[in-house]
């Protein structure tokens, strides 16, 4: 069954700056993604997701390890350039029919680096493709600032504030809606 194509949207391209060579920001991405990728909030797991880590090769998996044993791929490398760029799959608790392109690069600008992300392919998603998108838009930028160290600043604290309250509602809406676009695609097949 193929699933309806959503109109193509323009990618979520996000940057930031940080204050480390581009081997750091680049090894910080991929090696330490455990280290700093909010696990609780931005996981299959939620509170019973232990790890992250990256496959370093192309080919390999981004991988989620759920307290048992459990794993959930998130997208597959599809190039490794250390340290000026990796891309990625992206489907993190959906079919890999659905997967988006993620783009990151690590640009110098002196003794800085610059990271700039490119999530794109989002009409692979269906009806819920805006949705994610937006949704996605303020998410990199949260995500990014934990990468960049910036645990304290204002946005940070307000999305942790906001996940409190807000996350359990938005993971069952999204529950149900997964159920639903299964239901219909059992129905339609």
């Amino acid at each position: 069954m193929t699933r309806p194509v959503a109109p193509k949207l323009a990618p979520v391209v996000r940057s930031v700056v940080v204050d480390w060579p581009q081997e750091a920001a680049f090894r910080r991405f991929t090696d330490d993604i455990a280290t700093w990728w909010p696990l609780r909030s931005h996981s299959i797991g939620q509170e019973r997701a232990e790890n992250v880590a990256f496959e370093g090769h192309v080919g390999g998996r981004i991988v989620e390890t759920i307290r048992g044993g459990e794993q959930c791929t998130w997208g597959t490398v599809t190039a490794w350039e250390p340290p000026h760029r990796v891309a990625f799959t992206w489907h993190p608790g959906q079919a890999v029919e659905t997967a988006q392109e993620i783009d990151v690069r690590f640009i110098p600008e002196g003794a800085r680096t610059r990271l700039e992300l490119t999530h794109a392919g989002w009409e692979r998603l269906g009806a819920m493709a805006s949705r994610a998108r937006k949704g996605y838009g303020l998410g990199w930028r949260y995500v990014l600032a934990l990468w960049a160290g910036r645990r304290h600043s204002l946005l940070v604290l307000m999305m942790d504030a906001l996940m409190v309250v807000v996350g359990p509602l938005v993971r069952r809406r999204f529950e149900k809606q997964q159920a639903a676009e299964k239901a219909r695609a059992a129905a339609a097949g």
